[in-house]
């Protein structure tokens, strides 16, 4: 016959510390947004994307709609005019004996920054990041799907400011713009996981500071 235990669980007092660890609720299957305690942004970047895209792609078409190649219209004089030029290059015309390679650059990016989005906590960069995807998905749309044809379309190119700089779209614009904004935030120490880093001689510096 076997011994039955009549020994009860102990009962812990109010006033006693807990004696569970703290990272046991890491194995409980919990977000990873309430782990790292910021929300994920790749909401936010697709937003901006989508706005981005919608506008580069209205005013394509409205432009091809409206406007005929060698027909400038001005708007600030010789400063600001629309210009309807078809580019087989990348922004503002730059190689444009390698569209199909620009096709498929454009097509990495995509998917190289919805990968990235998928773990973004900063908000700066869901926008930076969101800025280059709609301006991405815009041209990539254009090299797909317009003459003369997939991987070989020229992309609509309508905006001119000054004789000396090369006709852009909204695109391109939303391009460069995003990738500033990428270049400032790393040079400032944002990180992509909302933490902010800050460097060595940085802190040297204010340590040397407070010791003076």
């Amino acid at each position: 016959m076997s011994a039955v235990s009549t020994d009860r669980p102990r009962e812990q007092h109010p006033d006693e510390p807990d004696d569970t660890p703290r990272d046991a609720t890491a194995s409980e299957g919990l977000p990873a947004e309430d782990a790292a305690g910021a929300p994920r942004r790749l909401p936010a970047l697709l937003a901006v994307a989508a706005v981005i895209f919608a506008l580069d792609l209205g005013t394509k078409v409205l432009v091809v709609a409206k406007m005929t190649p060698g027909e400038p219209i001005s708007i600030i004089g010789d400063v600001v005019r629309l210009s309807l030029v078809r580019n087989a290059g990348a922004a503002f015309s730059m190689a444009t004996g390698m569209t199909w390679l620009l096709t498929l650059v454009a097509a990495a990016v995509v998917i190289g920054v919805i990968r990235i989005g998928r773990s973004l906590r900063s908000l700066g960069w869901a926008i930076g990041l969101g800025l280059v995807l709609g301006g991405a998905c815009g041209n990539l749309v254009d090299r797909l799907f317009r003459a003369p044809g997939p991987l070989q379309g020229h992309v609509v190119d309508f905006l001119s400011v000054t004789k000396w700089w090369p006709v852009f779209n909204v695109a391109d614009s939303a391009i460069v713009c995003g990738a500033i904004l990428l270049v400032v935030l790393t040079l400032f120490g944002f990180e992509p996981d909302g933490t902010r880093t800050r460097r060595s001689d940085e802190k040297a510096g204010s340590a040397a500071g407070d010791q003076a």
